[in-house]
């Protein structure tokens, strides 16, 4: 597959130039560096910016890092001469980063400043007093389904699903999916929470990797901290921790229980999803083909609600997301709430196996505004 656009690309490219510097945050490999190059590349296509006007400053490099970590105005000033965008690459690597960028952005106010980060709790920590009022701040995450659509039609659409199920969305994945299982166990190892690892919070990378595996298998279920510490070999407390930080590194994110009108409902319970199938399953060692595997209803869900989240990130469409379930076992997938109006979604690989009704308790307790019976025939409705 060529290199696919992603939906950001027009939106930076609007707010470059104003000021501010444009901060892109998400987890490693999802494309963020790549996407300020094609930005750069375009620029230079057209003539707009030279080469040798714009600087892609890597802060794995202990150089870089040196440099942007003493900086002092002279420096920079050198640095950025005949400049008109700069990069700064993974710039959670640098104590202190937030002051040297706002200097940058103060100073030299006709240089774009361009910043990637991978772990929005190590990064936002430091940027968010430092460059208040003078940043636009956006997330990327693996390739959307909308971004398929837009760079190939339905066809492409149609071909790549099952590979997405499977494999996921990582933008190397997609472009070299004949490499696709060893690409996803080298990302799902400890690259990909590689700076949860830096963190003295977190001593104990073997637990981590046993909590991951643990969630993979329990996909789709309500997870219980308690149960997960028992699984793995801790306590709860160190779980709640671990899940925290992993969900601020964009590897998993979860769904609260909702309740709020019937007595009967579950009211504490959670359910964990990942932001990649891929992850998912490298983490569980399973790139079984989807007529080999047992569970296609599992990773159904997981695939339409992180499509989802995608979709309502990009599109700024604000939402609470939550499943619902009753101690009654009736149960609904996702759900999502909009200015008081409730959104249903059933998730069904196989339409013609279980239940595709909505529990009639559920639209009689909260104001409906649409029902959805998601299979894969049906999803693109929603998510582009």
């Amino acid at each position: 597959m060529t290199l696919i656009k992603r939906q950001l690309q027009q939106v930076i490219e609007d707010r470059m130039f104003r000021g501010k510097a444009i901060l892109l945050i998400g987890a490693r490999q999802v494309g963020k560096s790549t996407l300020f190059r094609q930005i750069m590349d375009e620029l230079e296509a057209k003539n707009s910016i030279t080469g040798e006007q714009m600087l892609m400053l890597d802060c794995d490099d202990p150089q870089i890092r040196s440099l942007l970590q003493n900086a002092n105005l002279n420096d920079i000033g050198q640095m950025l001469a005949g400049k008109k965008i700069v990069v700064v690459d993974e710039a959670q690597r640098i104590q202190g980063v937030g002051v040297t960028l706002k200097m940058i952005t103060d100073h030299f106010p006709e240089v774009q400043l361009l910043v990637t980060g991978s772990s929005s709790f190590l990064l936002q920590g430091q940027l968010n007093e430092p460059l208040t009022g003078r940043k636009f701040e956006y997330h990327l995450y693996p390739i959307s389904t909308q971004e398929v659509y837009d760079n190939g039609g339905l066809v492409l659409i149609k071909q790549s699903l099952e590979s997405r199920l499977i494999y996921g969305s990582y933008p190397d994945v997609v472009s070299h999916n004949e490499n696709a299982p060893e690409l996803l166990s080298n990302l799902s190892g400890s690259y990909l929470y590689q700076d949860l690892l830096s963190l003295e919070r977190v001593r104990k990378p073997a637990i981590l990797e046993k909590l991951l595996i643990a969630m993979a298998l329990q996909l789709g279920d309500e997870v219980s901290y308690n149960e997960l510490a028992q699984t793995v070999g801790t306590d709860s407390k160190t779980i709640e921790k671990y899940v925290d930080l992993l969900e601020k590194c964009h590897v998993i994110f979860h769904l609260p229980a909702l309740s709020r009108n019937l007595r009967n409902e579950l009211k504490k319970s959670k359910k964990i999803y990942f932001y990649d199938n891929g992850i998912r399953n490298a983490l569980i060692r399973n790139f079984n083909p989807v007529p080999l595997r047992n569970d296609m209803g599992a990773l159904w869900e997981n695939f339409f609600i992180s499509e989802r989240m995608k979709f309502n990130h990009y599109n700024h469409r604000y939402v609470n997301a939550y499943f619902w379930r009753t101690t009654q076992k009736q149960e609904i997938d996702y759900v999502e709430e909009c200015d008081g109006q409730f959104s249903v979604f059933e998730m069904k690989w196989n339409p013609k196996k279980g239940r595709t009704a909505i529990p009639t308790s559920f639209e009689q307790a909260y104001p409906v505004a649409a029902t959805a019976i998601v299979t894969p025939e049906s999803y693109l409705e929603w998510l582009r």
